[in-house]
């Protein structure tokens, strides 16, 4: 586990099981339609119950399809936080996928923060079947926390946990991390 401090912000790194984190809320790599059939979307699913995919569903009743700038909120089921925040990030080769999902990333923290969440734990966002390089995944996290630590804003969020799956993606994420720390 690394450590990272951006203002009042601090940001953990660590390999681990998203759906085992005891957070306010976790962050679903979703798709839009928030159908929870592969990847971390199915293991949240899976974990948490058949709530969230009923829930899921009204709420793209309600609301239609989930985006980058406005993530979906469900609970949790009986994962051991109170709300999924569903992120729909974006799938590598559609075009202005950094930009996209640097602004997946700062829109869930911007939902933890207006749900009053102290902390919330991201996945790898579009690392895994939407094929999103790692390396520029780690560049845009930084890139949209750090972004976010510094906005003159009340913050209810203090903790932000980057859960990755393996121990190559948590190398990857803590190297890009330290380099930040460094200049």
């Amino acid at each position: 586990m690394a450590t990272y401090i951006f203002n009042n912000l601090t940001v953990l790194i660590e390999q681990g099981d998203i759906t085992r984190q005891k957070v306010d809320a976790i962050v679903n790599a979703a798709n839009s339609h928030l159908l929870h059939g592969g990847g971390v979307a199915a293991s949240i699913a899976n974990r948490g119950g058949s709530s969230i995919q009923s829930e899921s569903d009204e709420w793209v009743k309600i609301h239609g399809l989930a985006t980058h700038d406005h993530p979906a909120i469900t609970g949790a089921g009986s994962l051991p936080c109170q709300y999924i925040i569903h992120a729909v990030g974006p799938v590598w080769g559609e075009g202005d996928e950094t930009e996209k999902l640097n602004r997946t990333i700062r829109a869930s923290l911007i939902v933890a923060n207006d749900l009053k969440c102290g902390s919330v734990a991201f996945p790898a966002i579009s690392t895994g079947i939407f094929r999103f390089p790692l390396e520029l995944a780690a560049k845009c996290f930084l890139s949209a926390i750090s972004e976010f630590a510094s906005e003159n804003i009340l913050f209810f969020l203090h903790t932000v946990k980057i859960i990755l799956f393996d121990e190559t993606a948590s190398r990857i994420f803590i190297n890009e991390f330290s380099q930040k720390e460094n200049k």
